[in-house]
């Protein structure tokens, strides 16, 4: 059985009903939904889910709601995988069925990717999981904390700073400033080209045998295989501003949505 499980609790306090707030015209979980029936790798998609307003556009989309989630992994802190497998235990699945993570607010992301990282698990048992990367925009290897000094005093502060756009714009008058310090000063004259290249999950999806989720096997480790996203397919978003810049994205990629 092959299975896709989009996890979408109702809690969401940056953007408030995030899994199923409008986007470009639906909620923003019909997209994963519907990527996840249009690439016919699924026997099912089901969503777990702790609310049940989210349950009923869930199963309006065509996905299935078995079970309500448990307030215990429903909450700001709990991870992924013991999502995965708690929704696992409640399927009749076997080690072997093929499971897919998708999270709700991919509406960017194209189908072929989840059938590519379908055909790369099945190719060889050993790899665990198979999840999109994406290239960071700047070199980390350039990075810098700032940490937070007076500019009067010329005293630092021994905490590094947070720096709020907002809040700062607003204080015109402030005599706070940031002195960097990089983290890497041995590449500060290294040319960029000649830096590695550095990736991070993209959060899009994560693709595994049931028994890796059912043990819970860490993810970002050797035994896993990343697929690298075109940066126009993938973005986290997490403020208002990254919900304007997603739907941006997809207005470029789907013109006639407009």
């Amino acid at each position: 059985m092959n299975l896709a499980i989009i996890p979408a609790r109702g809690g969401s306090k940056r953007i408030l009903h995030k899994n199923i707030k409008p986007f470009c015209g639906k909620p923003i979980i019909a997209y994963a939904i519907e990527n996840a029936l249009k690439s016919g790798i699924f026997d099912e998609v089901i969503v777990s889910t702790d609310s049940v307003e989210i349950a009923q556009i869930a199963v309006r989309y065509g996905a299935r709601v078995p079970f309500m989630r448990p307030e215990n992994l429903a909450d700001d802190h709990t991870p992924t995988l013991p999502v995965i497998a708690h929704a696992l235990e409640s399927q009749q699945v076997r080690d072997e069925d093929l499971i897919c993570c998708l999270y709700p607010a991919t509406p960017l992301l194209p189908t072929h990717y989840l059938t590519q990282a379908h055909r790369i698990l099945c190719q060889d048992e050993r790899i665990h999981y198979v999840f999109g990367a994406l290239p960071y925009a700047h070199s980390p290897w350039r990075s810098f904390r700032l940490d937070s000094i007076d500019s009067e005093s010329m005293e630092f502060s021994e905490s590094i700073a947070r720096v709020d756009s907002n809040a700062h714009s607003s204080n015109k008058h402030s005599t706070e400033s940031f002195a960097p310090t990089l983290l890497h000063p041995e590449f500060e004259r290294t040319r960029s080209q000649d830096l590695a290249a550095l990736y991070h999950d993209a959060g899009q999806f994560y693709f595994a045998r049931a028994r890796s989720f059912k043990a819970q096997i860490p993810i970002f480790a050797p035994h896993s295989r990343a697929l690298i996203l075109d940066p126009l397919h993938a973005h986290d978003i997490d403020t208002s501003h990254d919900w304007q810049l997603a739907e941006l994205k997809y207005q470029i990629l789907h013109p006639k949505s407009r």
